[in-house]
């Protein structure tokens, strides 16, 4: 090719997503084997479980972006953001992630499953390719999830409303709806001249709800974009849990969006988890955290707190296969070169190695 037929088009078609189809491959090659359930990340809080039988779900996939130009440096009028706090300086919250996914290259998901209205977690994107890709596909969520898929036109024979104490089955996994505890989703109002001062917030169960996903291989709760909540204490109390994952994140000066480092802990003991995953610092610039902060204080606590669980430290794109991987504590991509030396190599010389 000549550098004259180099086009920005070209480029884009060429280059994203980052990944190509690389994961979407591994997935759809991977054999889970009995008694085990793996699951993938895919950014944020999109999470891609399969089990033994083959029965593979998608949560939360979101193939968005966050800023791509200053604009004219202010809020959206009627942000969440702005709502919670006041201010009017544009949120710098770029995109940190790779699509480590092609979502047009999916073609074996049985259902996806939304945790709330957010648009970095119900995205247009993500429907449109499991639609086309997968006929029998179901689009279940909350009853403003469902609303949403419905104005984008996924046929309302495709969907399924669900609400606290549903238990939906998805092959031969239960899909148990929990309540969800995200305020910030309470104060979502898309239309800027609605004022939410002085009136009742709407029903939580109608835009958010957490999930339990449970597996032949173990239990999978979702927590979406909850804040800390004592009732995850109830939750616990009610469900076996086998595997928590909550969204972490540095929340900026007068605002809170994401649970700390603390707040995480105590959600993984209140539901009596085996395993605490973080997700979601990693998606947004400004609010970026290290998760090794949650590891450091669970090693501080654990002995003195008798802490049931261990932190699992992910990274996006990598696989999470349980229970056989449920007392590792960071994930590592395979490095390769397994076969190093298993053929003759090719050097001028011995010494040059």
């Amino acid at each position: 090719m000549h550098v004259n037929e180099v086009t920005k088009e070209k480029w884009l078609v060429s280059t994203f997503p980052e990944w190509g189809t690389y994961l979407n491959e591994a997935i759809e090659m991977e054999e889970v084997e009995e008694k085990n359930v793996s699951m993938w990340w895919l950014g944020c809080t999109g999470l891609w479980i399969k089990t033994h039988e083959g029965t593979n779900i998608l949560c939360d996939l979101w193939c968005g972006t966050g800023k791509r130009s200053h604009g004219n440096g202010e809020m959206k009028k009627g942000h969440q953001m702005m709502r919670m706090s006041g201010t009017k300086k544009m949120q710098p919250n770029l995109r940190m992630q790779p699509f480590v996914i092609d979502p047009f290259e999916i073609k074996q998901i049985d259902a996806l499953v939304v945790t709330h209205i957010h648009s970095d977690h119900l995205d247009i994107h993500t429907a449109a390719a499991v639609h086309q890709n997968c006929p029998d596909a179901r689009f279940i969520g909350p009853k403003e999830v469902v609303n949403i898929w419905l104005s984008w036109g996924i046929p309302q024979k495709k969907t399924q409303i669900v609400q606290p104490g549903d238990v939906v089955k998805i092959g031969e996994t239960n899909l148990v709806v929990l309540e969800a505890f995200d305020r910030t989703a309470l104060i979502t109002q898309e239309n800027p001249s609605v004022q939410l001062k002085g009136q009742l917030p709407p029903i939580m169960d109608d835009i958010a709800v957490n999930y339990l996903f449970q597996t032949s291989g173990g239990a999978i709760y979702h927590a979406g974009d909850s804040h800390y909540s004592n009732l995850f204490a109830k939750h616990g109390n009610e469900y076996q849990i086998d595997i928590c994952l909550g969204a972490f994140g540095e929340n900026p000066r007068g605002i809170t969006d994401k649970m700390t480092a603390s707040d995480l802990l105590r959600m993984a003991e209140s539901l009596r988890a085996k395993v605490l995953i973080p997700v979601h610092y990693d998606i947004w610039s400004n609010f970026i955290a290290d998760p090794k902060e949650i590891t450091e204080l669970w090693r501080m606590k654990k002995d003195r707190l008798k802490y049931p669980f261990v932190p699992y430290i992910w990274q996006v794109g990598g696989k999470y296969t349980y229970p056989e991987e449920k007392s590792e504590l960071m994930f590592q991509f395979d490095r390769g070169f397994s076969d190093v030396f298993a053929q003759e190599n090719d050097v001028p010389y011995p010494s040059f190695l």
